[in-house]
């Protein structure tokens, strides 16, 4: 309920802040400029040094935005930074199958233009939107940038204070953790984990390609785990192959040309001869919650909340329904007279976003489970299961909007 009185006594408390938030990749720069707009100060504290954050050159990794998530970065003035570096999503074709056979004849397929609201999402490098986060920061009154670490927290009367690793102090009413997945935020808040790791291992990567994409992304299921071909602008296809840790590791080690003969047979000749683009990476691969995204002045956001197998690439949209559905709970209770970070207040974030996150957590642990084998009854069935799918127009518009990220309770920068 409103509570003019205490938020009179908090406005008349001095803070360096209104909310810190810890982590300087995409989830946290997203909600300081979502918050800044709304009129918030903010603080963004980072370790990492901006020439690091900016990644000019080219090095192969990029991101799979949903509709919904660029509906979040039009809304708070990103998305026009970096449109034109984005490469359309048309249509997304998944399969199952093994290394140098094909694929079965059973598929899923889905077209954007069934949904009516443009392409399911868009492919953007890592590089030009890490910058347009970090120019869009800038550009903001309201929002301070500190490179340092921080060491401690401590709750105090009506906020928060926060040592850092230089020596000095900030306080604030709210601190969000978006740490990642090693969150020190959450550990210092108290909140524990949980999770299990998958035995795998993501090798990433571009790969330039003799022919066009026409915008189409590829799932492709093989026993050992999936691998997503995803559209780059021009003749260019990111990829995020997931292999054994033992075979992952092997791989990685390999020489460039080596690891293309590797690659070869999974990848197919659809799209004619294809030669390594830029760098490779490995990350390895894990499923990890935390038990609560609230404590006593602290939220948690994207990685520090939640890491999932990028099997249906929702990582990154996932963090940012975080930073789409904070801002607007911060904001609601901010026009209604509340302390913003008051349990009663947090609590509504955590359960808007909790339930929702785990679910999806769990759909793709599922998915993974389910695919990454080679039991023969389990490839008949889930040939089958997608086949069917396939013929079934209405479920197949229901898995497109879910691509898309337009199912559920969408918060309002999502709404387009």
């Amino acid at each position: 309920m409103d509570n003019p009185a205490k938020a009179a006594i908090l406005r008349g408390m001095e803070h360096d802040t209104d909310i810190a938030i810890v982590g300087g990749g995409l989830n946290g720069p997203a909600l300081a400029i979502a918050l800044a707009k709304q009129g918030f100060r903010v603080t963004v504290i980072d370790s990492l040094p901006e020439t690091v954050r900016k990644n000019a050159a080219f090095d192969g990794r990029a991101y799979a935005l949903a509709l919904a998530s660029v509906r979040l970065l039009q809304a708070i003035g990103v998305w026009s930074r970096v449109e034109e570096h984005s490469q359309p999503m048309l249509e997304i074709k998944v399969s199952d199958g093994r290394a140098g056979e094909g694929a079965s004849p059973f598929f899923m397929h889905f077209d954007h233009a069934e949904i009516e609201e443009g392409p399911m999402g868009h492919m953007l490098e890592d590089r030009y939107l890490r910058r347009a986060f970090l120019e869009a920061m800038k550009d903001e009154a309201n929002i301070t940038q500190l490179r340092d670490t921080v060491v401690a927290q401590e709750v105090e009367r009506g906020g928060m204070r926060v040592t850092l690793e230089s020596g000095k102090t900030l306080s604030c009413q709210l601190l969000v953790g978006s740490d990642g997945r090693a969150s020190g935020t959450a550990q210092r808040a108290g909140i524990k984990r949980t999770g299990w790791g998958y035995g795998q291992t993501a090798l990433v990567a571009a790969i330039e390609h003799e022919l066009p994409h026409n915008g189409v992304a590829h799932q492709f299921f093989m026993p050992p785990g999936p691998l997503a071909i995803l559209p780059l602008p021009g003749n260019v296809s990111s990829i995020v192959w997931s292999e054994t840790e033992e075979t992952a590791a092997r791989f990685a080690a390999l020489p460039d040309a080596e690891f293309m003969e590797v690659l070869r047979p999974r990848f197919g000749d659809f799209l004619g001869d294809i030669k390594l683009l830029g760098k490779r990476f490995t990350y390895p691969l894990n499923l990890t919650i935390a038990n609560h995204f609230a404590a006593p002045r602290v939220a948690l956001i994207g990685d520090a909340a939640h890491g999932m197998h990028p099997i249906a690439g929702q990582g990154l949209n996932a963090g940012l329904r975080d930073v789409a559905a904070l801002a607007q709970v911060l904001d609601e209770a901010r026009k209604r007279g509340e302390d913003m970070a008051a349990p009663d207040v947090l609590a509504r974030y955590q359960q808007w976003r909790r339930f929702d996150t785990a679910t999806l957590a769990l759909v793709t642990d599922a998915t993974n489970k389910l695919f990454s084998n080679d039991n023969p009854i389990l490839r008949f069935g889930r040939d089958l299961g997608m086949g069917a799918l396939n013929a079934m127009p209405k479920l197949r518009r229901t898995f497109i909007r879910e691509a898309a990220g337009l199912t559920g309770d969408l918060p309002d920068l999502m709404k387009g």
